[in-house]
């Protein structure tokens, strides 16, 4: 699928790429950007045993952190060079126990605007190859002039 947003910015993917190795949160449970285009961004994150709550499932937190990483920088692609992106505010609804190899979270914008960005977040479990929805997240980000923010 071929994104219908255009970037102002010919160097989004390098910028959103350097802004989220920068986040020391997704350095700390190991997520990482697996695709990046305007309007999208996807956020893997690996299980690990020290992510999980008391049933062994990925706790809820972690999966709302990579949704939320991963809607908020979806905005960010959209917006000029010069911007930073901030969470205003978003809604998870838990649709499954997060268990699985590995979690994909794929944020996509569904309106932007000058300074509010609406974008979604659904969260899969992956196991054996294979796709489980287990979060969707509807959020709103910010674009702040960067003025000593970091994006």
């Amino acid at each position: 699928m071929t994104s219908t947003f255009q970037a102002r910015d010919p160097g989004f993917e390098a910028r959103v790429r350097a802004s989220f190795a920068a986040q020391a949160a997704m350095r700390t449970i190991g997520a990482e950007v697996e695709h990046v285009a305007a309007g999208e961004v996807d956020v893997r994150l690996p299980f690990r045993d020290d992510l999980t709550q008391q049933h062994g499932f990925v706790h809820a937190g972690m999966i709302g952190a990579i949704a939320d990483s991963a809607a908020g920088y979806a905005a960010y692609t959209l917006m000029p060079a010069d911007a930073a992106v901030l969470s205003v505010e978003y809604k998870l609804n838990l649709m499954a126990p997060a268990a699985g190899e590995a979690f994909v979270a794929r944020g996509r914008v569904k309106k932007a605007g000058r300074t509010l960005t609406v974008c979604t977040a659904d969260v899969f479990a992956v196991r054996d190859g294979e796709e489980r929805l287990v979060a969707t997240m509807l959020a709103t980000m910010m674009t702040v002039m960067d003025r000593g923010l970091s994006g």
